[in-house]
């Protein structure tokens, strides 16, 4: 494989990487859970590090994008710079505006309703 080839295929597989690690971080709220994902993702990757061969590289990547695909979630967590595509106040998906804002609050820090 030629440097510009591996240069290519290597910016792939960081891209796959990612993408791997922000679906796993749709699915997991838990940290200790997605710390646990990341691992097996990471390791799932090494497993085929040492894997030369282009046909052999064409169809790992090929799987794992199938398998990206099959796993992304129907709502996953954004943030408003991801959606309106410039500089907003809401820079993560946790801020006002982000789908992950209010996701999981935790009951003891919820508002009571007001009587009537």
């Amino acid at each position: 494989m030629s440097e510009a080839a591996q240069l290519v295929h290597r910016r792939l597989v960081q891209s796959l990487y990612k993408r791997s690690l922000k679906t796993a971080q749709d699915w997991y709220i838990d940290t200790n859970l997605f710390r646990r994902k990341a691992v097996e993702l990471r390791m799932q990757f090494d497993a085929n590090r040492n894997v030369r061969h282009p046909r052999q590289l064409a169809s790992i990547v090929q799987e794992a994008e199938r398998q990206l695909k099959e796993l992304r979630h129907p709502d996953p967590y954004i943030g408003m710079l991801q959606v309106a595509g410039f500089m907003s106040m809401a820079e993560t998906p946790t801020a006002v505006g982000g789908t992950k804002f209010e996701r999981n609050i935790h009951p003891d820090t919820a508002e009571p309703h007001a009587a009537h």
